[in-house]
């Protein structure tokens, strides 16, 4: 389309701004209105009429209020503003001339509609088309519309369906679950039945046939509601009430069938003479195993428990008091202790007697009277070394330096191997075997018991075999005279009641006590037979000769005694404790590095009480004062020997080897103690004796006197007078010494030889006796200074210089 030109203004127009919009403003109304008459053919004109009938109306209203909006328009420009109010501006003119120039474009308009009328019919031609296409789509999509509508209601009829369906699955899965679980609680199997009536008992598989069968048992009894039974009990149910007889019937064929099993298990517990039982085994494997078993009769049959119990008491205590019976009989042919110790084995033995019987010794003589009765040897480690103890001064009792014997020593004794390798041992040893075994097979049982039977049986159990036990020890005690094995019997019963309580068992208890009251009063009465020997001892039983100073065999046994008995007492035992046990008796092990006297406290904690006298002491502290007083008793025997002697001298000489004796023994195994420094301060004594004996008889006694006399005046004289000493004496005496003191102290030397078989006791002698020499002969130069102080005599250059003797005794103690 194009743009018609705008006619010239008038001189009196206003200016070009301002009207230009005028067109704009009518352009609206231009377009809208409808094509000329001729343009369109008659059905569109049609339309078009209908159309501008329809909204003349409207165009009304529109065009007052688009009217209302031109002149507002028109007159917000300045310019006409302006022009109107000055008067300058003619509105007709310029209202003609906005005409013509709108006619203008109106034929214009029109003419490009007619020249593009072509373009125009085939666009209707083609919207008519697309009419007619849509149209088509229409009906078609209101087909579809009409079929969905129909398969939206197959669908809700089909989720509908599904609903339902799954609604029912679940409830047909509920019933499911429920009904397994209720079947699985209450329905016995036919494999079941078939194994409880008909499988073997001694069976793992039985043991669980059975716990099921008490699982399906129980269910079916159930009083309360259960969540497997549809919150229902399980007894009130119809399968409830029909299993019950079902349940009671298999229950008691399975009573039934366990108890004639156990049956069959128990009787192989007797012993016979074609059979051996290994009763560890046979508990383990053949009873222990199926505790399932008896504790489902303890459920179901408490009255075939109860008797399964008593068969198996009444088998087993046969088999046990047998097989201890046994073997104790065979460890009674291993006995040592009553063919070396007899009767007459005391302290003070009759010395025909003895020479009697170690007649055939090859050894004889004084090695024969050492009689190996009171020497310990490695007794206390053989009975005395529980498990786990590490007994590293056991060599300090092996007298044959035999290293890694205790810890053999710790294994119980197998009999019949001993007895074929004809070994033989101390009783002590013997019953050490003999307890440890019992306290094992208590230990055994006591488990056994708690496990299979859940009770304790160990009174119907053992009181056949420890009636048996106490009956042939009281009678093996009747002919015991050993002390030290009956010592070591008592360590050795406080040691197993220890590691029983460590083991948390005190049946045995009262067992202990009943072998420690034995053993006291036994021990009592040796230790008695022993201090009479003492007492009725007279040197001619012992063999005393007269003019021997050599020592009597009574000394060494009595020091061998004494050194065992304290050995014993003071030795520490351990039970199987562990780790904190282990280090205690280490540290224990190295205080007793230096042997002490056991405390009458420590010895109440390990024995019993005994005698009306023991209110206050216990039994170890009585064996302490008996042993105190056989040293006072030995010490008068001595007394009695020495009296024998012809010269006090001799007498003096024969205490010393004898005391001498008991000492070395006590320092040979290492004891000390209230009997050690009795017997010390007793031969300490005597030295000192023989000494002032051996210078008075040797040419020294009338230099000793004179010192003795000469200090007793010097101290009674008052200060400043002068001291009444003979010059004569003096002068004698100092020529005398020096003229016979290398010769007198030879002499010492030899008697001193003589005297004593100790030649380390003779020569700590020797150096006593000229020391004290020494001493006397430097009292005697004091005693000249003092007197002659101003003026010595001229005798004074005859003295012998102390260090002239004091080397002389050195060549002597080198000597040694």
């Amino acid at each position: 389309m194009t743009s018609t030109t705008p006619a010239p203004s008038s001189p009196n127009a206003p200016p070009s701004s301002p009207l230009v919009a005028l067109p704009q403003l009518t352009a609206t109304k231009v377009r809208s209105s409808p094509p000329p008459s001729g343009s369109t053919n008659d059905d569109e004109e049609g339309e078009t009429k209908a159309a501008a009938d329809t909204n003349d109306d409207e165009d009304d209203a529109t065009n007052e209020t688009q009217l209302s909006q031109d002149l507002a328009l028109f007159l917000a420009n300045p310019s006409l503003r302006a022009a109107l109010a000055d008067g300058s501006l003619d509105l007709v003119s310029y209202s003609d001339q906005i005409h013509s120039e709108l006619d203008i474009l109106e034929s214009q308009c029109i003419q490009v509609y007619r020249d593009r009328q072509p373009e125009i019919k085939r666009m209707h031609q083609d919207l008519h088309e697309c009419q007619g296409v849509l149209n088509s789509l229409q009906e078609m999509l209101l087909g579809f519309q009409a079929d969905l509508g129909g398969l939206s209601v197959e669908i809700q009829n089909l989720q509908t369906k599904s609903r339902t369906l799954d609604v029912q699955l679940r409830n047909r899965k509920r019933a499911k679950e429920g009904l397994e679980q209720f079947l699985v609680h209450m329905v016995v199997s036919p494999n079941l039945v078939n194994v409880l009536t008909t499988g073997p008992v001694i069976h793992p598989q039985y043991v669980l046939a059975v716990k099921e069968l008490e699982q399906i048992y129980q269910h079916a009894h159930e009083n309360t509601p259960q969540p497997w039974a549809c919150d229902t009990a399980p007894s009130h149910t119809q399968a409830g009430r029909e299993l019950h007889e079902s349940l009671t019937a298999l229950r008691h064929t399975a009573v039934t069938r366990v108890r004639q099993g156990f049956l069959q298990q128990m009787s192989l517990l007797s012993l016979t003479n074609h059979q051996q039982t290994n009763v560890r085994m046979l508990q383990v494997h053949g009873l222990l195993k199926y505790s399932a078993l008896q504790d489902f009769l303890q459920r179901a049959s408490p009255v075939v428990a109860q008797e399964l119990f008593a068969v198996y008491v009444e088998r087993m205590s046969k088999t046990m008091a047998t097989l201890f019976s046994t073997y104790q009989a065979q460890l009674l042919q291993l006995d040592v202790t009553r063919k070396t110790v007899l009767r007459q084995d005391v302290i003070a033995v009759s010395d025909a007697w003895l020479q009697g019987r170690n007649a055939s010794n090859a050894s004889g003589g004084w090695q024969a009277k050492r009689s190996p009765v009171f020497q310990l040897g490695t007794r206390a480690s053989d009975c005395l070394a529980m498990g786990g103890e590490n007994n590293d001064d056991d060599e300090d009792d092996n007298e044959d330096g035999r290293p890694g014997e205790s810890s053999a020593a710790e294994q119980p004794i197998i009999a019949h191997v001993a007895l074929s390798e004809q070994k033989q041992y101390h009783y002590e040893r013997l019953f050490r075997s003999l307890i440890s075994h019992l306290c094992e097979a208590v230990t055994n049982e006591h488990v056994f018991c708690r496990q299979f039977f859940k009770r304790d049986g160990f009174t119907p159990l053992f009181q056949t075999t420890l009636g048996i036990l106490l009956e042939q020890l009281e009678n093996y005690l009747f002919a015991c005279y050993d002390a030290l094995c009956l010592l070591l019997m008592i360590k050795v019963t406080h040691a197993f009641k220890r590691q029983m309580r460590l083991r948390k068992i005190h049946s045995l208890d009262s067992f202990f006590d009943q072998i420690t009251r034995l053993l006291w009063p036994r021990l009592k009465t040796v230790m008695d037979q022993n201090l009479k020997s003492l007492q009725a001892a007279t040197p001619a039983q012992l063999g005393a000769v007269e003019d021997s100073w050599h020592p009597n065999f009574v000394s060494r046994r009595m020091a061998e005694f004494c050194c065992s008995v304290l050995t014993i007492l003071h030795r520490k035992t351990m039970s199987m404790a562990g780790s904190d046990s282990g280090r205690q008796h280490k540290h224990d092990k190295d205080k007793s590095r230096t042997p002490q006297r056991p405390s009458a406290t420590a010895m109440s904690t390990h024995t019993t009480p005994i005698g009306d006298d023991a209110a206050k002491l216990s039994a170890g502290d009585k064996l302490l004062e008996d042993l105190d007083e056989l040293t006072q008793e030995y010490w008068s025997l001595l007394q009695r020997l020495a009296d024998i002697q012809t010269t006090h001298t001799k007498r003096v000489v024969f205490l010393i080897n004898n005391l001498d004796v008991v000492v070395g023994t006590f320092q040979e195994r290492r004891v000390v103690g209230k009997e050690f420094n009795y017997f010390v301060e007793h031969l300490m004594r005597q030295r000192e004796v023989f000494v002032e004996e051996e210078l008075l008889a040797t040419g020294f006694s009338k230099l000793i006197a004179f010192c003795q006399q000469t200090e007793a005046h010097i101290a009674a004289t008052p200060k400043g007078e002068t001291y009444d000493v003979n010059m004569q004496v003096v002068e004698s005496l100092v020529v005398d010494f020096a003229s016979n003191w290398r010769s007198n102290m030879e002499l010492i030397n030899r008697n001193v030889l003589s005297y004593f078989s100790n030649f380390r006791n003779g020569m700590e002698i020797l150096k006593q006796v000229l020391t004290q020499l020494l001493l006397y002969y430097t009292r005697f130069h004091d005693i000249i200074r003092k007197v002659w102080r101003n003026k010595p005599p001229a005798f004074c250059k005859d003295l012998v210089s102390t260090n002239v003797i004091l080397t002389e005794i050195k060549k002597y103690a080198l000597a040694i």
